[in-house]
């Protein structure tokens, strides 16, 4: 048994060196720079993702080695404008990464985030892309502007109370949203506690499925199980949740609402080669993804540009005159020529999706078999995956000067050279690009404009005294990346967890 013992320990030794000796020395990508871990083993960037910080990793990476850096055995990331375009806008050559089968719960049953096959991505965006263009967003924006209203009211009673950390309140509200938005349905975050293990479900669910995006092997050799069991209550009622909403709604007639489930089911009615169950599985799937990426992406963006609004004077004072100038009443705030004719509010948003982005990690692609790609003149072989990390390129000096200034007006024509401000938009991801871009872009910009007016409208607000003050920034003195201040810290798990900021709000009215 012990001759055995050995013999095994000696063959699993020699097949580790085998594999890391070719992956340094014979590997397609051993000139391409990066750290020895990386390059050894995905198990680096797994790491990272289970303490929620590969994004700072990555620029760390790029300020090391330069624009190009294999982060993994078969990974590189890039940080130009050049390799945006290369990468993103080219399904002819570079396909969705495999990695995100991870999101996978039934084989063969895809969400329109996870969809790899080009074809029916196309197809399942005419669909689900209806619920959320900016037609939807006009039928859909009285019932969010109600979620909206009763979060003001909610925070116009609490700021008699105190300093409020604006995050949880804020996560509430996008859930309830995106809660009618996805099947009619009332979770009432807000105002009942009966569901508050929605938020907590979801960023678990977030966090182990980016771990196994970065480390896939965990999925490969069946450690998912191991890793749902650390959370399996967090993710057991979440589930339930989702199944409880879906099936209420499909109790009801299909225009009950206006919401994904009446447009997936009306443009799915007359579909001969789609029985109900291959249906029902699908907007499953599209729930799945729905919720996290339509809550969490607007919550953090909102809660981040309160961070900065409360920290840079100038641009609070100037965005405060802006919108109660614009706007008379709380009534007149909606969609439509003086929303949009606000450029300074529509500045910090951008301002804000940039040095915060929603979404601060980086979309894993793969060149397919029809490559090799040109990626930025890399001659990149089929089976590579690569990317561009959003949070590092929205911090590239070359393309946005001081950047972890929080500088609304670098987008504003009249206050920045125009080559300036078309060199920011070239490097300007929050949405990523091409076919694959988020089919949500609408849906962002209405719920942050709407809920950024209407608190700039009703409030003024300062950051909390003392050490609650700091909630949301870095601590100065960490060599981790979290040393800042002033910079609103995210907590890469696909969307950016956050916290703060804490704020004192006064009525204004």
């Amino acid at each position: 048994m012990t001759h055995f013992v050995l013999y095994a320990i000696g063959a699993a030794v020699t097949a580790f060196a085998i594999l890391f000796g070719y992956r340094i020395l014979l590997h397609p990508l051993k000139s391409y720079p990066g750290r020895l871990a990386g390059k050894l083993t995905n198990a680096h960037g797994g790491y990272h993702a289970l303490f929620r910080s590969q994004h700072l990793e990555i620029r760390a990476d790029h300020l090391r080695f330069g624009p190009v850096v294999r982060i993994g055995p078969n990974k590189l990331v890039f940080n130009t404008v050049k390799a945006i375009r290369d990468i993103y806008d080219n399904d002819d050559k570079i396909l969705k990464s495999h990695v995100y089968e991870t999101f996978v719960q039934t084989p063969g049953v895809h969400s329109l985030f996870d969809i790899i096959d080009n074809r029916d991505h196309s197809r399942r965006r005419k669909v689900v892309g209806q619920a959320i263009n900016e037609r939807s967003m006009r039928i859909f924006e009285s019932t969010m502007v109600e979620q909206i209203d009763n979060y003001i009211e909610l925070l116009r009673a609490d700021s008699q109370n105190g300093p409020i950390n604006m995050t949880e309140g804020i996560n509430n509200l996008a859930c309830d949203i995106v809660g009618l938005l996805a099947f009619g349905y009332q979770l009432n975050l807000q105002t009942e506690t009966t569901n508050y293990f929605l938020v907590e479900g979801m960023r678990a669910a977030n966090l182990i499925a980016n771990v196994l995006m970065q480390f896939y092997t965990l999925r490969r050799i069946g450690l998912t199980s191991l890793l749902n069991f650390m959370s399996r209550n967090a993710l057991n009622q979440y589930f339930a949740l989702l199944e409880k909403l879906i099936t209420t709604r499909t109790g009801k007639e299909i225009d009950a609402h206006h919401d994904l489930y009446s447009i997936v089911m009306e443009a799915n009615k007359d579909a001969v080669s789609l029985g109900d169950s291959i249906r029902m599985s699908e907007l499953w799937s599209e729930a799945m993804s729905f919720f996290p990426a339509g809550a969490f992406s607007t919550s953090g963006g909102i809660s981040a540009a309160l961070f900065y609004l409360s920290r840079n004077p100038k641009c609070y004072r100037r965005l405060s005159e802006e919108i109660r100038t614009a706007f008379s009443s709380d009534d007149e705030i909606h969609s439509g020529p003086t929303l949009s004719g606000c450029q300074y509010l529509r500045a910090c948003i951008d301002e804000t999706l940039r040095i915060a982005p929603p979404v601060p990690g980086t979309l894993w692609r793969e060149v397919g078999p029809d490559g090799p790609a040109i990626i930025d003149g890399h001659v990149v072989p089929s089976g590579t995956e690569v990317g561009v990390n959003t949070y590092t390129i929205h911090h590239n000096e070359e393309y946005f000067p001081h950047p972890f200034a929080f500088k609304p007006e670098r987008w504003l024509p009249s206050e920045t050279p125009n080559e300036q401000i078309k060199t920011a938009l070239e490097a300007f991801i929050p949405f990523s690009i091409g076919s694959r871009g988020c089919a949500g872009k609408a849906m962002a910009y209405l719920e942050s404009s709407l809920v950024l007016a209407k608190i700039v409208w009703h409030f003024d607000f300062r950051p909390a005294p003392g050490k609650l003050g700091d909630i949301g920034g870095g601590t100065p003195g960490r060599r981790d990346g979290r040393g800042c201040k002033n910079e609103y810290q995210l907590y890469d798990m696909i969307s950016g967890a956050h916290d703060g900021p804490c704020l004192v709000l006064q009525p204004r009215v």
